[in-house]
């Protein structure tokens, strides 16, 4: 719903900031039944720019589709494949089947967001409410926007790069500025790769503007695409202006060079813009009852990154955490963990970022070392398919929520900590859907691996085997939790239990029902019981230990 007036009586989230990050977090937290008060600076609604998108992997586009309670793939083009070009050849190519990226203009995405926001009861919008001041008092926020104070347990900023939140907190935010620097220009145009995504480096063609010689194309939906072209660092940023006509000739140029024509074919110019990256990250992630998510708390998105996806799973991590500690399912110490576990994951692709950054953009082992130039496009390429160190979304391996090891453990293919594979499920009362359908809702999905129940009707099974013991140990679990059955997990044996956590990361891989060593492993992964190691100091910024080189 709408709200322009009092914030209502009980103690919601604040959330400041109506981007993407934050009406997810808002969102998320609605699916747990806890309210929210958004504080949005602007007066609704994001400004249409064609040239500002966003590539959401599966797991990212699997939670906006929870939260939204709809698909995105009328927004947005999921492609069909991958091609990576170097000079005139191939030198990588792969399609893609049901983990298609989707790429979609960002303004779609905030609108499907703050259309969901706008019909759940438990989230108010507040429109035209810029934060000014904030205050803790207790177990209270107080954050004074438009002239009204407003109330709530919790405050996270979700108010991008510059942060008043982090301001008012007064986090340090160290790092690197301009770390990269693009042209962009969204067009429609037809290329000759319907529907593939494209890295193109060292392309054949002269040009008479001096780019860095790696241009990026992206499909969009109706016949649009979006072009990136790396520019070289600035010389003297009051001279080297990536100007209207600069953009128009590398458009030229480019689209000549690939259809092997002078002129150009033919194109629409539908908007430009230049796309600076930075890398950042703040020292800190929590002041006592007050957060900082997404562009607040870090920038980066170098390398084919993005950046807005880890504001998204940081507003997943963070949302089922306040849920617990403010419905007394956790204790308060559960929320130092989200700075732990997001906070390493970004410090790990800014550092990975940092140390490929040498050898791609300035050289550096190919003339020396054989077989560099293919291991480079390799690299690069798992940073715009979201793999690997550059890309992937990342684990929490170390996780202070994660419980010792155990004599009952068996090995899947999925590591503790790391995102769950979305098999299909059935729940309790004999429907079936994808595990991450699951997700999100404010309780633990417990997961046995059943072969045979694909085939067999539910009646045959539920009260046969293992299935009464197993049920009646989540029954008896300290939190809530929810019984399902698969036919199969990617490296699990048959009556392997997963204990999940709800934002599908898994905690444990048990043989068999073990009711003494999945309850140990509820109470850590909630923060209630032993861990496999303890919260520590946030380490050093590996964007503030490059700068300071």
């Amino acid at each position: 719903m709408i709200a322009h007036s009092a914030p209502p009586s009980s103690a919601p989230v604040l959330v400041v900031g109506a981007g993407p990050v934050g009406l997810t977090l808002a969102l998320a937290l609605a699916r747990q039944e806890v309210p929210s008060v958004v504080l949005d600076e602007g007066q609704g609604g994001a400004v249409p720019r064609p040239a500002r998108t966003v590539v959401l992997h599966p797991d990212t586009a699997a939670l906006v589709t929870r939260v939204t309670g709809g698909g995105l793939g009328r927004l947005g083009l999921r492609w069909s494949g991958w091609r990576a070009l170097r000079g005139r050849r191939t030198a990588f190519g792969t399609d893609f089947g049901d983990d298609a990226p989707l790429h979609l203009p960002q303004h779609a995405l905030t609108g499907a967001l703050r259309a969901a926001a706008e019909q759940e009861p438990l989230v108010t919008l507040a429109p035209a409410n810029r934060l000014d001041a904030l205050e803790q008092h207790g177990a209270e926020v107080r954050a004074r926007a438009a002239g009204t104070w407003w109330r709530g347990s919790h405050l996270v900023g979700c108010d991008g790069a510059r942060s008043t939140v982090r301001k008012l907190l007064d986090i340090r935010f160290p790092g690197r500025t301009a770390v990269e620097r693009h042209a962009v220009a969204t067009l429609r145009v037809d290329l000759p790769w319907t529907g593939e995504g494209l890295l193109h480096r060292s392309p054949p063609w002269r040009s008479s503007v001096p780019f860095s010689g790696e241009v990026t194309a992206r499909p969009l939906p109706d016949g649009a695409w979006r072009l990136d072209w790396l520019m070289p660092p600035p010389r003297d940023p009051a001279v080297d202006l990536v100007t209207p006509d600069v953009l128009v000739a590398l458009v030229r140029e480019t689209l000549a060079g690939w259809e092997g024509a002078d002129p150009p074919p033919r194109y629409e110019l539908l908007d430009t813009g230049v796309h600076t990256v930075h890398h950042r990250l703040a020292r800190r992630w929590r002041r006592g009852r007050a957060f900082l998510a997404g562009d607040a708390a870090h920038l980066l998105g170098s390398l084919g990154g993005q950046g807005l996806e880890e504001g998204l799973r940081d507003a997943e991590n963070l949302a089922w955490k306040l849920a617990f500690v403010l419905r007394h399912r956790a204790p308060e110490s559960l929320l130092d963990t989200y700075q732990t576990e997001r906070r390493s994951v970004v410090a790990a692709r800014l550092r990975a970022a940092d140390q490929a950054l040498p050898i791609l953009r300035g050289g550096g082992l190919r003339a020396y070392v054989p077989g560099t130039a293919r291991a480079q496009d390799a690299l690069l390429v798992d940073g715009h398919l979201g793999r690997g160190a550059l890309g992937g979304p990342g684990g929490y391996g170390s996780s202070p929520l994660l419980p010792a090891p155990t004599e009952a453990d068996v090995v899947v293919d999925t590591l503790p900590g790391e995102l769950a594979a979305d098999v299909l499920v059935t729940a309790e009362d004999g429907s079936s859907t994808g595990l991450g359908e699951r997700l999100g809702r404010g309780a633990f999905p417990v997961v046995l691996v059943a072969p045979g129940t694909g085939v067999w009707e539910r009646r045959h099974w539920a009260g046969a085997g293992i299935m009464p013991a197993l049920a009646e140990a989540v029954r008896t679990l300290p939190m809530p939790a929810e019984l399902l059955v698969t036919e199969a997990y990617p490296g699990a044996p048959a009556h392997t239990v997963l204990l999940i956590r709800p934002d599908g990361r898994l905690v444990t891989a048990l043989g068999g029902v073990r009711p003494a060593q999945l309850r140990a492993a509820a109470e850590a992964a909630t923060g209630a019981g032993p861990a496999l190691t303890s919260p520590s100091a946030p380490e050093p910024d590996p964007a503030e230990q490059a700068a300071a080189h």
